[in-house]
C-alpha cells in the first residue's frame, strides 16, 4: 500500500492514533473547548483513536506473526477494534461518566449532614469540619451559630450554608432542646 510493506502502514498509522491518543489524553478539555465535536458518544474522540490504535496494532501483529491473506488482516483488524472500543465503551466510559455526574454536590445538599470538626471553631472565627459522604470525605470551613467554641473531634450538625462556609452547631442526638435554645428551630 503506498508503496510501502502492509506491516509498515499499520506500525506507521499504530504510532500516529497512539501519539494522538496520548495528546488526546492530556489536552482533551482544551480540544472539547475549541472544536465543537459530535455528541454521539459512540464518535467521541477517544473512540476514534482507540479504534485506529487498537485495529493498527492488531494489523501490525497479524502482518508479522501470521502468512493470512491481506484482506482477511484487515478484517480481522477491524472486528478486534470494533470488540474491543464497544467493550470500552460499554464498561469503561459509561460507568465513568455516570460515576463523573455522582460526584457532584452543592452547598445546600450538605445542609443537614453531620459532620466532624477537624479544627477547632473558634469563638467568633472559622474552624474546618470533615463530612463522610458516599462519593468520599469533604472538608468545608466553618463558624458556629452560637458563636461559641466547638472543639477539634466534636460531632456537629450543619445547619445552613452561607457563601461556602458551614454554619455548624453542636450536635448531641440525645438532647433536641438544644436545637430550640440555639434560635434555629422553629
Amino acid at each position: 500500500m503506498f508503496g510501502y510493506p502492509l506491516e509498515t502502514v499499520y506500525l506507521a498509522v499504530l504510532i500516529v492514533s497512539g501519539s494522538l491518543t496520548l495528546l488526546y489524553i492530556f489536552f482533551s478539555d482544551v480540544v472539547d473547548g475549541v472544536f465543537e465535536l459530535p455528541d454521539h458518544p459512540l464518535f467521541s474522540p477517544q473512540l476514534v483513536l482507540s479504534f485506529f490504535t487498537v485495529g493498527s496494532a492488531s494489523g501490525f501483529l497479524l502482518e508479522r506473526y501470521t502468512e493470512l491473506p491481506a484482506w482477511l488482516i484487515a478484517a480481522m483488524s477491524g472486528g478486534i477494534a470494533l470488540i474491543v472500543v464497544l467493550l470500552l465503551h460499554f464498561f469503561v466510559f459509561i460507568p465513568l461518566r455516570s460515576a463523573e455526574t455522582s460526584l457532584n454536590y452543592s452547598d445546600t445538599d450538605l445542609e443537614g449532614s453531620l459532620a466532624k470538626v477537624i479544627v477547632t471553631v473558634p469563638r467568633d472565627g472559622f474552624g474546618e469540619i470533615l463530612l463522610t459522604r458516599k462519593s468520599g470525605a469533604v472538608s468545608k470551613a466553618a463558624k458556629s451559630i452560637n458563636n461559641e467554641e466547638i472543639a477539634s473531634g466534636t460531632e456537629v450538625i450543619v445547619v445552613k450554608m452561607e457563601n461556602g462556609v458551614a454554619v455548624v452547631a453542636k450536635h448531641d442526638p440525645y438532647d433536641i432542646s438544644s436545637l430550640h435554645k440555639g434560635g434555629y428551630m422553629e
